[in-house]
């Protein structure tokens, strides 16, 4: 059952989504507005955020080489399982 706090926050942000969704189409045939480096600053402080509360947990911070060593295996799995991919895709099409 969810807390009535948990789905007050998810329509929040919902309402958050589909308000973007509706401005950016009243607003699509108009000049681009640049919000490229507003962009850039938003997700500089969402990383700083996320920074912060790793650093501020004791319990993620200590299990942090666990799952480091982890999203490095999975990281290097893909790369290297896309790259093969690619390549028998190449062949079979007959670019590579």
């Amino acid at each position: 059952m969810l807390n009535v706090e948990v789905l007050l926050y998810m329509l929040g942000l919902t309402a958050a989504l589909v308000a973007g969704i509706l401005v950016g189409l009243i607003l699509r045939n108009r000049k681009r507005v640049g919000l490229d480096k507003v962009t850039f600053a938003v997700i500089i402080v969402l990383i700083f955020s996320l920074g912060f509360s790793i650093g501020s947990n004791n319990e993620l911070l200590n299990a942090l080489p666990r799952v480091g060593v982890s999203a490095i295996v999975i990281t290097l799995l893909a790369i290297g399982f896309s790259v093969l991919f690619v390549k028998a895709a190449g062949k079979v099409v007959n670019l590579a």
